[in-house]
C-alpha cells in the first residue's frame, strides 16, 4: 500500500518555473530603466529585482531617483517585453513530463500581472494546464516576499497551507512560500540560474532544491519511486 501524499495542492510560480522568462525579463527591465534615466545592468537587476513584482521594482527605483517614472515608462516596459516574450519566450524543459505525472491540484501564484501571467502561459503552450487557478501579486497587498500571495491562493484553491507545496526560483518566493507555512521546493533549472542559487534557496528556506523538472513528480507522488530522483 502507498504513503499518501501530504500535499493536495501544488503551487507554481509563474516566471523561472514554468516558463524560462527571467534572462530575458531581465534583459529588458535593465534597458527601459537605463532609458529612463536608471542606468542598471541586466545582472543588477536579476540580483535586486529577482521573483518580485515590477510595480515594486519601480517604486524602489523611483524612491532612489527622488522622482515618478512618467506613465509611459509601464507602457514601454510591457510593450518591448511582449515584442521579446512573443519572439523568444519557451516553457521551462521537461515541464509538460512533470505535469503529465502530477495527479495533485495545481495553480500558479506569480509576481507578474493577470495579463502577463496568461499571456505566457499562452504563448508556451501551458495555459490550458492551469487555467483558471491564475493568482497575481496584483490581487493582495503585499508580494513576495510577504506571504500574502501564497495565503490567497491557497484560500481560493479551499486548501491548508500546511497540505501546499510551492515550487519557487527565487530567495524572495521562497521567503514568501516559508513564511505562508508551506513546503517549498526550490528550483534551479532555469537558463537564469548560477552557481549558489542552490544554496541561496535553501538559506531561505526551501526544504528541497531540484535542477530539474523531472525530479518533481517523485517528491509529491506517493506512488512513483523516489529513487528515480537520483538517476536525473
Amino acid at each position: 500500500m502507498s504513503t499518501p501524499s501530504p500535499y493536495d495542492l501544488v503551487i507554481f510560480d509563474c516566471d523561472g518555473v514554468l516558463v524560462d522568462s527571467e534572462a530575458l525579463a531581465c534583459v529588458v527591465h535593465a534597458e527601459v530603466l537605463t532609458e529612463y534615466g536608471y542606468a542598471i545592468s541586466a545582472e543588477q537587476v536579476h540580483e535586486r529585482f529577482l521573483g518580485r513584482s515590477a510595480r515594486e521594482a519601480r517604486l524602489e527605483v523611483e524612491s532612489e531617483l527622488g522622482r515618478a517614472f512618467p506613465d509611459s515608462y509601464t507602457a514601454q516596459l510591457r510593450a518591448t517585453i511582449d515584442r521579446v516574450f512573443g519572439e523568444q519566450l519557451q516553457p521551462v524543459r521537461h515541464i509538460f513530463e512533470a505535469l503529465d505525472r502530477l495527479s495533485r491540484r495545481i495553480c500558479v501564484a506569480s509576481s507578474g500581472t493577470p495579463t502577463r501571467i496568461r499571456s505566457s502561459l499562452g504563448t508556451t503552450g501551458l495555459i490550458g494546464r492551469f487555467d483558471p487557478h491564475l493568482f497575481s501579486a496584483m490581487q493582495v497587498e503585499r508580494g513576495k516576499p510577504a506571504p500574502d500571495l501564497f495565503l490567497f491562493a491557497a484560500a481560493q484553491m479551499d486548501t491548508p497551507p500546511r497540505r501546499c507545496v510551492v515550487i519557487e526560483d527565487s530567495v524572495p518566493g521562497v521567503t514568501a512560500a516559508h513564511a505562508a507555512g508551506m513546503t517549498v521546493i526550490g528550483f534551479t533549472g532555469g537558463s537564469h540560474c548560477r552557481p549558489g542559487d542552490a544554496d541561496r534557496l535553501r538559506a531561505a528556506g526551501a526544504n528541497i532544491v531540484i535542477g530539474d523538472m523531472r525530479a518533481l513528480p517523485g517528491l509529491i507522488e506517493p506512488s512513483l519511486d523516489h529513487a528515480e530522483i537520483s538517476a536525473i
